[in-house]
């Protein structure tokens, strides 16, 4: 069968890696793809948003099979774009159609949601410029922290944790009537601030059935010991210690069976992935975020424990048969640190020549932002490779990470020497 896989980051070149692990598998392609990539799949020059490129591309290959990464293509519909066409409605699309994706590309509409079908959050309201006034004397009843999140999609951006009313009222105001997020936030979801741990639980879901992938923590702040701005994600460590069965229990009967089965009453035929980001307060989770794909850096530990095949399960996920299909989980620890560019997530320099790839033997090497120029490697990106390592534990994995990271070189290659610094 020959695949394709959307999207150009780390999170797609271990979707790559692991798919060609499969023997069903006859040409893997991924538009557009990366230096990691185009060792072992074909790289094609397509946006992921470009549908009519996706449609010539797919049929020109003989393409069976699309899998989405991340979460534009999505909230613009390109599953809802395969069904309407006469000549790809039969090709299977692995990612929700518009109508389910609006858990990430509405925080409007997710925790409504969630209110609807009794899943635990925070309390909340929505605002925009018209009643602006209504979410000031909300924000009044609210102790700080105060939480604003931006409606839309706001590319990792659209959420501010602000300590002072004042501030938090400012930010309102040039949120909704000066679209500090553009049309982003022309809604704006005020919310309790949850206190706890973070956490990620990822499901695999054919609208019926699901799997629970392994559980995951990220590393959000660029600094040492999570401090300075927000980034996409400096590492990940998989499976995070807190999250015992037990409490894994209470997140699938509290959480993904009351999403998964949501879902089907709301009458929206969901497949594809759910990432669940979660607050553990006390050995009792809430959800803090849907999202309607999986996370970077989380996938590049979710996936490498991921024994089964891959594909196996996207084709129950296709024919709604994923129950059938076997699954199961290594029990080694995977951690992953990323290595930035010097000055990311502020202004950064790209096409820095990478070097020392060749000598890692201990870890997988996932590229995320890199571009290849004859037959050097470059940076292409704020987030270049995920360095990610197993583990009889955390202690091990990371120092297998941290060891062949200092193989790896490239001009102002900046990285966290901290990661799983709150769980050892």
């Amino acid at each position: 069968m020959n695949v394709l896989i959307l999207g150009s980051g780390g999170r797609e070149h271990a979707f790559t890696l692991k798919l060609s692990e499969s023997k069903k598998i006859n040409k893997l392609f991924v538009a557009p793809g990366n230096a990691g990539t185009n060792k072992i799949a074909i790289n094609v020059d397509v946006n992921p948003t470009d549908f009519d490129g996706i449609k010539n591309l797919v049929l020109s290959e003989d393409i069976k099979m699309v899998v989405v990464g991340p979460e534009a293509p999505l909230v613009e519909g390109v599953h809802d774009f395969f069904l309407s066409d006469e000549q790809l409605k039969n090709i299977p699309v692995i990612g929700p159609k518009k109508d389910g994706a609006l858990l990430e590309g509405s925080k409007d509409f997710s925790k409504q949601f969630m209110q609807k079908h009794n899943i635990p959050t925070a309390k909340y309201q929505s605002f925009t410029k018209d009643n602006l006034q209504e979410g000031y004397a909300f924000l009044e009843t609210l102790k700080p922290p105060f939480v604003l999140k931006a409606d839309g999609l706001a590319a990792g951006k659209g959420v501010l944790i602000l300590n002072s009313l004042e501030e938090a009222k400012k930010e309102l105001k040039e949120m909704v009537s000066n679209q500090k997020f553009g049309e982003a936030s022309s809604t704006v979801v005020i919310e309790e601030f949850l206190k706890g741990i973070e956490l990620s639980v990822f499901v695999l879901t054919d609208g019926i059935d699901y799997k629970i992938l392994p559980s995951a923590k990220d590393y959000k702040r660029i600094g040492e010991g999570d401090k300075g701005l927000n980034t996409g994600g400096m590492g990940a460590i998989s499976p995070v210690p807190f999250a015992d069965d037990a409490f894994l229990k209470k997140v699938e009967d509290l959480i993904v069976k009351p999403t998964v089965d949501g879902l089907r009453k709301d009458g929206i035929d969901y497949r594809g992935f759910i990432f669940i980001g979660l607050m553990n307060d006390n050995g009792n989770p809430s959800v803090v975020e849907y999202n309607v794909r999986m996370g970077d850096p989380e996938t590049e530990v979710v996936l490498p424990r991921i024994e089964s095949d891959l594909l196996d399960l996207f084709e129950g996920v296709a024919n709604q048969n994923l129950g059938e299909k076997s699954f199961s989980i290594t029990s080694k620890t995977a951690t992953t640190v990323m290595l930035v560019s010097g000055g990311y997530p502020e202004a950064y320099e790209k096409n820095k020549e990478i070097n020392g790839l060749e000598n890692i033997n201990e870890s997988i090497v996932f590229h995320a932002g890199t571009s290849l120029k004859e037959d050097k490697v470059l940076t292409n990106g704020g987030r270049v490779m995920a360095i990610t390592s197993f583990g009889e534990n955390i202690q091990e994995a990371l120092d297998k990470s941290y060891s062949s990271i200092e193989k790896i070189h490239f001009d102002k290659m900046n990285f966290r020497k901290d990661i799983g610094f709150d769980l050892l």
